[in-house]
């Protein structure tokens, strides 16, 4: 390793500790020894994704958040309520580190061809431990991105975009022909409808707010219904007749919204079909992909026998579709990162502003349309 690259990277840990309480922290992590497909990516910008906020605040109530340390190196702790403990157990007392995606300038790589290739190029990673001033990560966690993209445009080509890509890949595999999403005024969700725009692909868009819905339309989406406005129910339904969509990601989770979004599918379905007391017998499924909304998932039986409802997780779906369709998702993004999959931030922190007090109030929020870029 050239003498001006260092030997340990500053990276933030998460960790759960046995008297009940999580620590956010920094502290030095040694660089590994690259091996031949190896590089090392100083990093130049990580997103705070609503998955990565999961492993830094476990299930700790961070009302009781108190900041610690010095200004180079806060710590943040906060109590994890006991009857929670249990579902840490595995990661009791382990500093696991944070950051699932970003990107960053290669500047030092392995022996063969390839990684050499990568010198001095801007890549997007995902690998872990991404909030780090530098990450040894292998050449299949790169994405290599077109000359000219900065690391900030580049930081957010993995969990968004291939999630966006998922869903209609999802959609043909299992067999619909249009889409329904929640939270649909999101970085995800204005990516998902300009995927589908071009693809040809009718995507129902659920929001919260008047000016998320017009928001979208700006954006070109031609179905977007407003859970907010008293006739919510009677334009999903109207919606979903005329895209005839049977497939729905949830970003939400909780409440009742899974269940109204396979109840309003029935509906559709319904209209002008002769009875059954067993209902429609096209199958409609509901994936819940996030748990923006924390209440207990609640269904009410009203949508005949017909019907799923699971989870959806980037990872497990990538090892469904194998390396060589995975590779050319990737390849989509790279080439359109700075228009379809182009990501926008509302702030941008350092790794020790990340763990003040005032930001994780902020972007622990996780507002619609609200995102925060770390820059170490």
């Amino acid at each position: 390793m050239p003498p001006e690259i260092p030997t340990t990277s500053l990276q933030m840990h998460s960790t759960v500790k046995a008297n009940g309480t999580l620590e956010l922290s920094l502290a030095e992590a040694e660089i590994p020894a690259l091996g031949d497909n190896d590089v090392l990516v100083r990093v130049g910008a990580a997103p705070i994704n609503p998955s990565d906020m999961g492993l830094m605040f476990g299930p700790a109530d961070m009302a009781t958040a108190v900041q610690g340390g010095s200004a180079e190196r806060p710590t943040l702790t906060a109590k994890i309520p006991e009857p929670l403990m249990k579902t840490v157990s595995a990661r009791l007392d382990q500093a696991m580190p944070c950051g699932n995606e970003g990107a960053g300038t290669v500047v030092a790589a392995g022996g063969s061809d390839a990684a050499q290739a990568l010198l001095g190029r801007t890549v997007a990673t995902l690998g872990g431990a991404m909030y780090s001033d530098y990450r040894a990560v292998p050449l299949p966690f790169c994405l290599l991105l077109p000359e000219g993209t900065t690391s900030e445009q580049g930081a957010s080509c993995f969990v968004n975009p291939l999630t966006a890509l998922g869903m209609t890949e999802t959609m043909r595999l299992e067999g619909h022909t249009a889409l329904v999403h929640t939270a649909a005024a999101s970085n995800l969700g204005q990516m998902l409808v300009k995927v589908c725009a071009a693809d040809g692909i009718p995507l129902v868009n659920v929001v919260r707010k008047r000016e998320q819905a017009d928001m979208l339309r700006g954006l070109g989406a031609k179905y977007v219904v407003d859970s907010s406005e008293e006739n919510f129910r009677n334009d999903l339904v109207d919606a979903l007749a005329e895209t005839g969509a049977t497939l729905a990601f949830d970003a939400t989770g909780g409440g009742k919204l899974a269940s109204n979004l396979l109840g309003a599918m029935e509906s559709a379905l319904s209209r002008g079909a002769d009875f059954s007391r067993y209902g429609s017998d096209t199958h409609k499924q509901v994936y819940i992909y996030g748990g923006l909304e924390r209440t207990p998932t609640t269904l009410d039986r009203n949508f005949g026998m017909a019907w799923g409802i699971g989870g959806w997780l980037l990872p497990p779906f990538l090892q469904r579709i194998g390396p060589e369709v995975g590779q050319r998702l990737r390849e989509r993004v790279a080439s359109e990162v700075t228009t379809t999959f182009a990501s926008h931030y509302t702030r941008g922190v350092s790794l020790a502003e990340a763990l003040k007090l005032e930001n994780v109030a902020a972007y622990g929020r996780q507002a619609t349309g609200e995102k925060t870029l770390i820059t170490p």
